[in-house]
């Protein structure tokens, strides 16, 4: 049986980009599945995937939410929903084309080689980044190096938002223990793969900052995660699963 692969998409006033990256996405032929979990975009993004599920009625699907919930709470909704469902392979990755869709690949490559989770990274190998100001590629990679002083987490790219878990490790994780909702979902969620004993692997990519439709980026979120981290140090972790046993 053909392993099951579930791309988790969170989308808010995303029509510009919508249509174009779930079509690329299914133009790879490797089985991906979509998931689009959609804050209440007042530009009609949930119609717009409504209207391509009727092409794609097997492949492709929606959890429309009242209002922008935060991006850890639409993350968790799709990782509540694949493990309901027992896709075996559950991808995060932005709907505006900064992570190349056919980088999916190399993902699930790394995962089936033995990583937990794989991470599209853009600073395994030098600083992978186009179209961003230097004031914010200064401040996101200096971000993942206070990630590794404060928790001692190796990881090169911290706060990196395209992934790709296995099953087994994202179905040992209890979400009501995940607290940050913003970016620092994204440091927060492989501080607890790590803590649990996960192989984290880092596959390159290059980053390219959105062309159509705006950033979500904001003050508030980054001072989310500085605080966040420095908590972490601190917190404890246990799986939800515990017999499954220790890698």
């Amino acid at each position: 049986m053909a392993d099951r692969k579930l791309v988790i998409i969170p989308t808010y006033n995303e029509k510009e980009n919508i249509r174009a990256i779930i079509e690329k996405v299914f133009s790879l032929g490797r089985g991906f599945e979509i998931l689009i979990i959609d804050d209440g975009s007042p530009d009609g993004t949930a119609g717009i995937v409504r209207k391509l599920m009727e092409i794609y009625p097997a492949s492709l699907h929606i959890l429309e939410r009242r209002g922008k919930l935060g991006l850890g709470t639409a993350y968790i909704a799709g990782f509540k929903y694949a493990i309901e469902h027992r896709y075996d392979y559950i991808f995060e990755m932005d709907a505006d084309f900064s992570h190349n869709p056919e980088d999916l690949v190399h993902l699930y490559e790394a995962c089936c080689n033995g990583a937990d989770l794989a991470i599209g990274s853009r600073y395994i190998s030098g600083v992978n980044v186009v179209n961003w100001p230097i004031g914010r590629v200064i401040m996101s990679y200096y971000a993942s190096s206070y990630v590794r002083m404060v928790t001692g987490m190796r990881i090169k790219d911290a706060t990196a938002g395209f992934k790709c878990y296995t099953f087994k490790a994202l179905s040992a994780i209890n979400f009501d223990k995940i607290k940050m909702k913003g970016y620092g979902f994204q440091i927060e969620m492989k501080y607890t793969v790590w803590k649990l004993g996960f192989k984290i692997v880092e596959v390159p990519i290059i980053f390219v900052d959105r062309k159509l439709g705006s950033s979500k980026m904001s003050t508030g979120i980054f001072g989310e995660a500085v605080w966040g981290v420095f908590k972490l140090h601190f917190k404890k972790i246990k799986r939800l699963n515990p017999s499954d046993g220790e890698n």
